[in-house]
Parts: structure tokens; C-alpha cells; sequence
């Protein structure tokens, strides 16, 4: 494989030749830290009640079968292949457990009453200050219960079709997804545009913040790290820029 030290491809061979344990655990222990990663993105936008040990068991059986479905005669890297494989089994475990309390339902619902109440009054979108004004409650606590809300309603529409490797289903799809209708195109294209320009509003940090976070695929520690800020005013900085957003994309 492209990359791979002639120590890491010893392994790769007795484990696709032979299933070999013991360079099953090698390759374990290797990926292990993608796992990690993952659980560290995904439990960003999740409440605290959900156990990080139990989102890093979802990512493990992503890893396991990963691993026992990567060809290593493909050109792909697994690095890569099992990325896709640690987030899927994450939030597939998380579409499957109704993980958002019953308590933080019941929040989202005050806070979508009151921001309704408060733009009828002041006849434009409002902010976490006021909300927080109206509520009697902490701007944080606002912040991310909405998130959390927010990414729960992300997970039930985000369901995907199951990885082209997964030779075990039977089931065929017979559409071009390669193939895009022009009306498809244009409203695509608008999107993009349309979120471009909201992303563009935002402050400078908190551009920043979200650039590093989504595009560069950085952590929040390492956010803070290149931001010199503490990893709790970059997951804030991160709950706000989220909370803007979802506000204008519901206007759209």
C-alpha cells in the first residue's frame, strides 16, 4: 500500500492473507487514534449525558469492520476507508438511541416560543442575549441546547445509503447519483452561494473557528492551540457561530 513502511506492510499481509491475530491487534492499536478523533468531532455537538466510552464502542465496530472489508488492492488509502467506517457506525449507533433528554426537548421547545415571541416583537432576528433576557437563562445554556437540538434534527434527515464496498447487500440502486438535473444543479449552486454569503457575516473569529474546525478538520484543543484560547471559548465561539447560522438558514 501507498505510504506504508515495509513493517506496516508485513502486517497488512497477515492479516489479508490469513486473518493473523496478533496483526489484527497491531492494526487495532494503530487506527485506534482515528477513533478517537471521530468521538472528539461527533461529541462536540452532543449532551454531556452522552458517555464518550460508549460513542468510542460505536467508532471500535466501525474500525472492525473496516477492517475485515478493506481491499488493499484498491487505491485507496485506509486511513480514509475507515474514516468513513468509525463516523458511520457513530451516528448510526445515535440515529438508533433517542440520546437527546426528554428535559433539552422540552428547553428547544421554550427557546423556539420565545424567539418566535421576540421577532414578532421586534420584527427582526433576534439574539442569544435577548433570548437569554427573556428566558432568565444563561446565553451558554441557550447556545447549546439548540445545538444539541439542532444535530439531532441533522441525524434523523442525514441518513446515507450504505458504503459502496459493502458487497453483503443485495440490494442495487439503479439512479446515477454521478448525474446531476439541471434543476438540481441551480438549487445546489443557490445553496452554496446563499451559505457562502451567511458564513460571510459571521466575525472573523468565528469564521475562523468554523474554517479550522470543518475544513481543516482540526480539534477544538487544537483550535485553541493556533487561536491561543482555551478549548472552552472555541466550543463556545463554535456554539454561536452554529446558532447564527441555523437562525438565517430557517429564513431562507
Amino acid at each position: 500500500m501507498r505510504g506504508s513502511t515495509s513493517e506496516d506492510q508485513i502486517t497488512w499481509d497477515k492479516w489479508v492473507q490469513s486473518r493473523d491475530p496478533d496483526a489484527g491487534n497491531l492494526l487495532i492499536k494503530k487506527y485506534m487514534p482515528l477513533v478517537s478523533y471521530h468521538v472528539q468531532r461527533i461529541s462536540v455537538n452532543l449532551p454531556k449525558s452522552v458517555s464518550r466510552d460508549d460513542l468510542k464502542s460505536l467508532g471500535m465496530i466501525g474500525l472492525y469492520d473496516a477492517l475485515e472489508k478493506f481491499d488493499p488492492k484498491r487505491d485507496l488509502k485506509f486511513d480514509t476507508y475507515s474514516s468513513f467506517r468509525i463516523r458511520g457506525a457513530i451516528l448510526d449507533g445515535l440515529r438508533k438511541e433517542d440520546w437527546l433528554p426528554r428535559s433539552t426537548r422540552e428547553k428547544a421547545k421554550k427557546i423556539d416560543a420565545a424567539i418566535e415571541k421576540l421577532e414578532q416583537r421586534f420584527m427582526r432576528n433576534v439574539t442569544v442575549e435577548e433570548i437569554a433576557q427573556e428566558l432568565n437563562m444563561d446565553e451558554g445554556e441557550i447556545c447549546t441546547t439548540i445545538n444539541e437540538h439542532f444535530f439531532a434534527n441533522v441525524l434523523s434527515i442525514d441518513e446515507q445509503p450504505n458504503d459502496q464496498d459493502d458487497r453483503d447487500n443485495q440490494s442495487f440502486s439503479i439512479k446515477d447519483e454521478k448525474s446531476e438535473i439541471p434543476e438540481e444543479k441551480l438549487i445546489k449552486s443557490e445553496m452554496i452561494e446563499e451559505m457562502t454569503a451567511m458564513v460571510s457575516q459571521l466575525n472573523d473569529k468565528e469564521q475562523l473557528v468554523l474554517s479550522l474546525f470543518y475544513k481543516e478538520e482540526l480539534t477544538l484543543t487544537e483550535i485553541g492551540q493556533v487561536m491561543d484560547l482555551s478549548t472552552s471559548r472555541i466550543s463556545q465561539i463554535h456554539s454561536k457561530a452554529i446558532f447564527k447560522l441555523r437562525k438565517w438558514l430557517e429564513k431562507v
